[in-house]
């Protein structure tokens, strides 16, 4: 089937929408039920990969339907997003303005007091979507916002902005349940809508460390991850809808690349797949289905049919080409997990020089990536110390702070020149960095080599100690890599070892004392695993309250944050609810950072008065 056998037939479509009003090209109006069908084609095309086509389709009524209000500066907002470019996201921030304003033309104008019964009967079909489109365009608008300007003032606009679209997703919610109905195309239209949004906002809040979660229910959000995917699954089911792919790629995303990204790895595989086979039956050419194709394969440890899946999203079009950076993401891991470097370099360096997202994080990709070559040649090193003298100069801010992983980068880089220009295994500690053993340990046959060189490294260490400055880095970055590596070995006890070692050599540790409270989560989290509850927990509130370095915090603290949930499960599980509230009330004391809870509290402020509105 060719990516373009379920498209319907556009001419037709067009030619009714202009003479739905007995109207012509420039006919100012449209019926609800033709901008939704019209909206669909254009979906469509876009799931298609006909992405100019599709925003060729909404341009002409973006001033006018809400739909196609929506719809373009959806586009423009993705373009935006993908390129990070100055003009895309003016373009997108013009057209989200645009947008609203049609959106709120539309919506039902009344003025209430929040103890008045609404009746909502009173709403035409029209005005009732007009506040689900109003609820997305805001959502984008406060989106937009966090990569318009790098200053503080713009993130708190937009986290009110986030809180005005909540409130109208709620007031859709109200519309669904207490509206009687008389069109169910336009009904069902409108609950996958509903649940799109209330299921994403619910999922993505509850992946926030417990004091911020708290903080936002405090000011009307609510953070409930199975109302989420439960809510996100109910839409994708009604699958003749506009948003029913949308709801499939955020239940996929979560399950396959944020639980990675941020949690235990533990996203629900079988179901993501049974999610995404209508996507790809449905739009088998479609660039978006592909990729995340791909990511299930990867994540499955078949990194041969991830690699497949990836090169056939970026083959399967060119228009948007910045779409292709996420496959070269993947593409770039999936050649690391395999140790085949110099590909892992070459992905690396498509992304340092065709990307904007963070040239310092690729420079760094790129040249650790160079750095596990064997036998380098006077060349090369020269080159290193060229690549990583420059990553400083390329790291930039977003209100005023560092990229925590730029950070990250330049303090490796410095610590690179410091040590006479080398690392130790710097790509296998990338790969623990950014999650990647939940992936390989998928597949014993990635696992083996990487423990085979890193025994290799470590017999290097030893025999180098007595000339070698920063033995207790060195040291400790193998033994916990190679914890890593017993523990997906099913060698529970020798990982045990391996992670206790690096906790005990602390006092050795001279830079990276990032690595005390990583293998002390580690350890906690395998004791989890074995069900040895009160020793995890222990370990890992030990790792959450470690202060002596601020290295990749967040990410530790997200990880910590899973675990702990992970754990207040089991024990609800066991019955123990005296456990399960102990272990609440401490994740709710946990510290943000001096930036997080700054803007926490300048958003509550200013939240505050609006809270009874």
């Amino acid at each position: 089937m060719s990516a373009t056998d379920n498209s319907v037939d556009y001419q037709s479509v067009n030619t009714r929408s202009m003479s739905s009003n007995g109207e012509t090209d420039g006919a100012k109006t449209m019926d609800l039920s033709t901008a939704i069908e019209e909206t669909q084609i254009a979906v469509n095309l876009f799931l298609n990969n006909h992405f100019g086509d599709a925003r060729n389709r909404f341009e002409p009524w973006a001033d006018s339907s809400c739909y196609h209000a929506l719809g373009y500066c959806t586009m423009m907002y993705i373009q935006a997003a993908m390129t990070f470019e100055p003009r895309h996201i003016d373009a997108a921030v013009d057209a989200l303005k645009r947008s609203v304003e049609v959106c709120n033309k539309q919506r039902k104008k009344q003025a209430r007091l929040k103890w008045n019964k609404v009746d909502y009967n009173t709403y035409t079909d029209e005005e009732v979507h007009a506040e689900l489109c109003y609820a997305e365009c805001l959502l984008q608008r406060a989106l937009v916002t966090f990569i318009q300007d790098e200053n503080l003032v713009n993130f708190v606009k937009g986290g009110l902005k986030i809180r005005a679209c909540y409130n109208s997703y709620k007031e859709c919610r109200l519309m669904l349940e207490k509206r009687t109905w008389s069109d169910e195309t336009s009904r069902v239209q409108f609950e996958s809508g509903v649940r799109f949004g209330i299921g994403t906002f619910n999922l993505m809040i509850s992946l926030l460390p417990t004091r911020i979660l708290k903080l936002l229910e405090f000011v009307g959000f609510s953070g409930n991850r199975e109302l989420g995917l439960s809510e996100l699954e109910k839409g994708r089911a009604l699958e003749e809808t506009l948003r029913s792919p949308l709801c499939a790629t955020v239940l996929v995303g979560y399950h396959s690349v944020i639980s990675f990204a941020i949690g235990m790895g533990d996203g629900d595989i079988p179901y993501s797949n049974k999610a995404l086979k209508p996507c790809l039956d449905k739009y088998p050419g479609g660039a978006i289905f592909l990729f995340f194709a791909g990511r299930l394969k990867e994540i499955e440890g078949e990194t041969i049919d991830a690699i497949y899946k990836f090169e056939e999203s970026i083959n399967s079009q060119s228009e948007w080409k910045q779409f292709h950076h996420i496959c070269h993401w993947e593409l770039m891991w999936c050649y690391a997990f395999r140790l085949d470097w110099l590909m892992a370099c070459r992905y690396a360096e498509i992304l340092y020089k065709e990307s904007r997202w963070s040239r310092a994080t690729y420079a760094y990709l790129k040249a650790s990536f160079l750095c596990m070559m064997p036998d380098p040649t006077a060349d090369t090193i020269l080159q290193l110390q060229q690549m990583f003298t420059e990553i400083p100069d390329l790291k930039q801010k977003i209100a005023g702070k560092s990229i925590p992983f730029e950070k990250w980068a330049v303090h490796k880089s410095k610590f690179f020149l410091d040590k006479g220009n080398r690392l130790t295994v710097p790509g296998l500690e990338l790969i623990y960095v950014w999650n990647g053993f939940n992936i390989v340990g998928k597949d014993k046959e990635l696992i083996g080599p990487m423990l085979e060189l890193i025994e290799k490294t470590l017999n290097t260490v030893e025999k180098t100690k007595a000339m070698n400055s920063h033995y207790g880095d060195d040291f400790a970055l193998n033994m916990l890599l190679k914890g890593m590596c017993l523990k997906f070995l099913d060698r529970p006890l020798q990982a045990e070892v391996s992670f206790r070692e690096v906790i005990e050599c602390e006092k050795q540790i001279q830079s990276e004392l990032y690595l005390v409270p990583f293998a002390m989560t580690e350890l906690g989290v395998m004791l989890m695993d074995h069900d040895k509850l009160d020793e995890a927990k222990e370990l890992l509130l030990q790792a959450k309250n470690y202060k002596k370095t601020r290295q990749l915090q967040a990410r530790l603290h997200f990880r910590i944050h899973a675990a702990m949930n992970t754990i207040r499960y089991k024990l609800k599980n066991k019955g123990d609810k005296q456990g399960a509230a102990e272990l609440e009330i401490s994740l709710g004391s946990e510290d943000l950072s001096d930036q997080g809870f700054a803007i926490s509290e300048e958003i509550k402020t200013r939240m505050q008065p609006s809270i009874y509105q």
